[in-house]
């Protein structure tokens, strides 16, 4: 709800009359030219009570006073001054026009003639109107643009496979992000926690992470930025460091050099490097100067090279992190290779900057074990550089656990949580100049008075950390830097906590400049651009009445210690059950995530002069085809962006993934279709699409999968019907009220790394009173060092395996494709619908294509429309999903054609929807499986697969019978239906059974009962 902002009480107040005499300035009272005597303390008092009573036409914040008028009546001005609390709305060309004709139609006829100069922060309102936001830039405020071009280096990480680069975009800008706190050692009570306590199933030091590493991280970089966090920024719990000084690599098993000649022998260098050491490491110990780096001579061909070959612990995804030692007589362009799962990314790092440090190259999939030709980063020699050299160092992959031993020990926490002074410890951050700046007394401070210092450290001299501007640093010129937190902060109404953002336009030593001389006024616009693209986001798509709180110059060292335009967001409150309905949200945290992108991207066109296009958002209605000489036609259609005109798509990228590996580099096509041939029979292709334009990549479109048997079967079509996203279901009685796990824990989107266990504090009187007993709201810890499996948007690659191990062909689509006509399933003998965790679901979202405010439902009417037809034709179809009973039958009042559909095509009817809580299921008809046979699905949260908190019993009706009962209650799990046509549904999601021999064996069973299989 909108609130109106008002004066409040005068406070202080003088006027001083200049009469441009050498006699002394009346001070205490005017006589107006007009009748009747007005002194002005009147007419400003008239001025405060006509805010007051909202009769001005222009609002200002809750709290502002007027310091002082002064009146110049030989120059004929007015000077009304006020204070800090004025400052705290935007200010626009409009607005400034409004504010100073309200104000002189107040003062009236007897000042028509003066000249205004209306002011806050010392300055006149007109100059705090950004760059940005001015008629053209004629008008800009040159002093907080860039003082002079500077030549800058070469960017630090140039992808070099990547088949696009923005030009009108953050191309080779440099961007320092951080997600509050974290988890720190408390020196004082000896004890490792969290700043804030654990409120309504997350908490502040992790809930910003969902929004920053999934989603703000890779917005920033597909536009062509390189992005720096204090913390570490990858979930994988595992960490593998392979270094040319590890005494466990007697056989040069795992860091292996090549050479052609004495010329180009690795050698020692000059200098300290990376070396593991013992583990965990105390707080002075800077793992960066224990051990030694490797230098060889560059040369035109590949005539040097190193290998850091990781055993990999187990399958997934590894960030990898680089490391060498700086110096100018290293080349530009130092080419790395990155092997992952059979496919080669390239890379080019300036080797001139950056040094002595983890340099982040990306996340890509390693196979678990030693694979040598498969699995591994390699540096070579080759350079368009002659006479320079190229060091070696150590390779990290993944972010792994904390090392940092504080009170006795190391957290035991991944690092991802780790609050910023350890991580930096451990990225050989010089301990006096930026992460143990209390001596080691105070772990709280250091971690955020850090932050700002690694960004200054980054960047180095003249910018240097604050208490020596001279250091050298690493040489990066850093764009900008942004603080991101989640504010505490409670409602008593319907209202929202809302959007807070601080700046500063002193730095640390009270100068009101940065240290090339550009006007710190710069961080006012930035933070009032972000500001604002998020609160018209969120105001357009979710919440028309979301509060924008104050935009303030304030002291806090995150906004004022940077060198460099900066910001601090405090986006909502986690304190607040309103605010975490929308930050619970996959989709809002995406929203969000781009307003800060696009704020970031319209502020740095002002600073760098030039004209931004903002990256497409993902594609829709993909779908695939395997034509009859083996080819596999893709086809997606592009999105248009409501909210930003300049999102237009230009081109595509596909990229294509064969059997379990990493996807490739992608190849780039100009319309919305692909063909590809040359498919092996027998091998499962995958593809992803993303939208490309001048300003840089969309996010992915879901994942599709192909196989081609060549065995003469026909191919069974799976249509991806799982699409959601959500947060978790609530419950909101008169006392209760809060997120109801037992119901709908919510899906994330890929991944959650906010959660930290269940609420079960729903008691909304309940009052905090430690962070330990923080009242309503109040939620479980045994879930808060775990990454937490969402929709990966991949399932049809794993119903696809199992038609595959059956001798089976199959192409995939989107369920929406299937909707639009598309596809016609009709052509298919068999068709496999993936509907997961769909369900219908209320979001607090403006959406066009929403259903009367409900998303994700299992079955919209267009789709039992084409059901209805596809069964007609006596198709054979198999379902699952655990709402696919419930979402039918639960509506109150009942759906009659959504029941009539289930029970007269479907042929079943809901039983409960709570079936079974462990898992397990068995055959009850012999037809299907053998008798009395079972399975088990995933029950338990976990970051491989999603959970299943709750499973349909269905029912069989009307000729459909029962095949499979949940084993701990009998309740009925599945059903199925063989006479026009056939039909086996599941009530719980297929590609959660365990194992994939148990999946293949379950399909086998499908596609006999269909009679697909003879």
């Amino acid at each position: 709800m909108k609130k109106n902002l008002t004066f409040l009480t005068l406070i202080m107040f003088s006027v001083v009359l200049l009469t441009g005499c050498a006699t002394k300035p009346v001070v205490k009272e005017v006589v107006l030219p007009a009748k009747p005597k007005i002194t002005i303390y009147d007419k400003a008092k008239e001025l405060e009570d006509a805010a007051k009573e909202k009769k001005l036409a222009f609002q200002v914040p809750a709290g502002t006073r007027i310091e002082s008028v002064k009146i110049d009546t030989a120059a004929k001005t007015v000077e009304i001054n006020f204070d800090r609390n004025f400052s705290y709305m935007p200010f626009r060309d409009s607005s400034v026009t409004e504010i100073y004709n309200n104000i002189k139609n107040f003062f009236g006829q007897e000042f028509k003639d003066y000249k205004y100069n209306i002011r806050t922060l010392g300055f006149p309102i007109e100059e705090l109107v950004p760059n940005y936001y001015r008629k053209s830039p004629s008008q800009y405020d040159e002093s907080r643009l860039p003082k002079k071009k500077v030549s800058r280096p070469a960017p630090l990480v140039t992808d070099v496979s990547k088949s696009y680069k923005p030009t009108n975009g953050l191309q080779d800008r440099n961007i320092v992000v951080w997600p509050s706190h974290g988890w720190y050692y408390n020196n004082k009570i000896d004890r490792w926690e969290w700043q804030r306590p654990r409120l309504f199933q997350t908490v502040e030091d992790k809930l910003p992470l969902s929004f920053t590493i999934p989603f703000l991280y890779p917005m920033l970089e597909n536009a062509g930025a390189i992005v720096f966090d204090p913390r570490e920024r990858d979930p994988q719990q595992y960490s593998v460091v392979v270094d040319n000084d590890s005494p466990r690599d007697v056989k040069n098993k795992f860091y292996v050099e090549k050479s052609k000649g004495k010329k180009y022998r690795w050698v020692k260098g000059n200098g300290a490097g990376f070396e593991v050491g013992s583990l965990p490491y105390p707080s002075d110990f800077n793992p960066f100067t224990k051990g030694t780096f490797k230098i060889v001579s560059s040369d035109k061909s590949a005539s040097a090279s190193v290998s850091w070959i990781p055993d990999i612990p187990e399958t997934g995804c590894y960030a990898v992190y680089v490391s060498y030692s700086a110096s100018d007589t290293n080349v530009s362009d130092a080419k790395y290779f990155v092997y992952h799962d059979g496919v080669k990314t390239e890379f080019k790092v300036n080797q001139q900057i950056g040094g002595n440090t983890w340099v982040y190259l990306g996340e890509f999939r390693f196979e678990k074990g030693y694979h040598p030709k498969t699995d591994k980063v390699e540096l070579q020699n080759i350079s368009n550089e002659s006479g320079k050299y190229v060091s070696a160092d150590a390779v990290r992959f993944g972010g792994g656990r904390g090392v940092i031993e504080r009170g006795g020990s190391a957290s035991g926490r991944l690092k991802l949580y780790e609050g910023a002074r350890y991580y930096l410890q451990y990225a050989g951050m010089p301990d006096s100049l930026v992460y143990d700046l209390n001596n080691g007394k105070d772990d709280y401070r250091d971690d955020y008075q850090s932050r700002p210092e690694f960004v200054n450290y980054l960047y180095g001299k003249p910018f240097g950390p604050n208490r020596d501007r001279d250091a050298k640093g690493l040489g990066i010129p850093i764009d900008l830097s942004m603080a991101f937190h989640t504010d505490a902060g409670v409602t008593h109404n319907d209202t929202t906590v809302g959007t807070f953002v601080t700046y500063s336009i002193k730095d640390a030593h009270l100068k009101t400049d940065f240290p090339d001389g550009m006007s710190r006024l710069a961080n006012r616009d930035l933070a009032d651009i972000v500001q604002t693209q998020i609160v018209n986001d969120i105001r357009a798509k979710y919440d028309p009445a979301w509060n924008r709180r104050a935009l303030e110059d304030a002291g806090y060292s995150e906004a004022r210690n940077p060198n460099v335009p900066s910001l601090l967001v405090e986006l909502l409150s986690h304190q607040n059950y309103l605010d975490m309905k929308f930050a619970q949200d996959p989709q809002f945290r995406f929203d969000v995530a781009r307003a800060m992108y696009k704020g970031m991207l319209r502020f740095l066109s002002v600073q760098n002069k030039f004209k931004y296009v903002v990256e497409p958002l993902p594609v829709k209605d993909f779908t695939s085809e395997l034509k009859s000489g083996g080819e596999v036609y893709l086809s997606w259609k592009p999105v248009e962006d409501p909210l930003e005109p300049t999102a237009k798509t230009d081109s595509y990228i596909v990229y294509t993934r064969k059997g379990n590996g990493d996807f490739d580099n992608g190849t780039p096509v100009s319309y919305p279709y692909a063909e590809f041939s040359n498919l092996r029979p027998g091998e499962i292709y995958s593809y992803k699409v993303t939208a490309v334009n001048k300003g840089g990549e969309s996010f992915p479109s879901e994942v599709l999968s192909v196989c081609n048997m060549g065995n003469g079967k026909p191919a069974v079509l799976i249509v991806n019907g799982f699409d959601r996203v959500s947060s978790p279901s609530t419950v909101e009685s008169s006392g209760y009220v809060g997120f109801n796990n037992e119901k709908d824990r919510g899906v994330p989107d890929g991944y959650d790394i906010s959660y930290t266990g269940r609420q079960y504090n729903y008691d909304s009187t309940s009052d905090w009173k430690t962070n330990d007993d923080p009242g309503w709201g109040a939620s479980y810890a045994n879930y808060e060092d775990k990454v937490i499996a969402g929709n990966t948007h991949d399932y049809p690659y794993v119903h696809g395996e199992t038609l595959r191990s059956n001798g089976y062909s199959f192409v995939s689509t989107s369920v929406r494709s299937v909707i639009d006509g598309e596809v016609d399933m009709g052509k298919y003998k068999m068709v496999d619908i993936i509907l997961g965790e769909q369900r219908k679901t209320h979001q607090v979202r403006l959406e066009e294509d929403s259903l009367q405010g409900i998303e994700f439902k299992t079955f919209p009417e267009k789709l039992q429309e084409k059901i209805r037809e596809y069964c007609r034709g006596g198709g054979n179809i198999f379902i699952s999903g655990a709402y696919v009973g419930s979402d039918l039958f639960n509506d109150r009042p009942v759906d009659t054609s959504d029941v009539s559909f289930a029970r007269n095509v479907l042929k079943y009817t809901l039983d409960t929807y709570n079936g079974g809580k462990d898992g397990e299921v068995y055959s009850s008809d012999g037809d299907f499986m053998r008798k009395y046979s079972g399975f088990r699905y995933n029950t338990k949260l976990n970051d491989s697969i999603y959970a299943v908190e709750n499973a349909d019993a269905i029912d069989g009706v009307n000729g459909g019978e029962v095949i499979l009962r949940y084993k701990e209650d009998e309740f009925p799990a599945a059903t199925g239906y063989r006479d026009k046509y056939g039909v086996v549904v599941f009530g719980f999601p297929f590609e959660t059974i365990d194992g994939e021999t148990a999946r293949s064996e379950v399909m086998k069973a499908v596609l006999k009962y269909l009679g697909v299989e003879k």
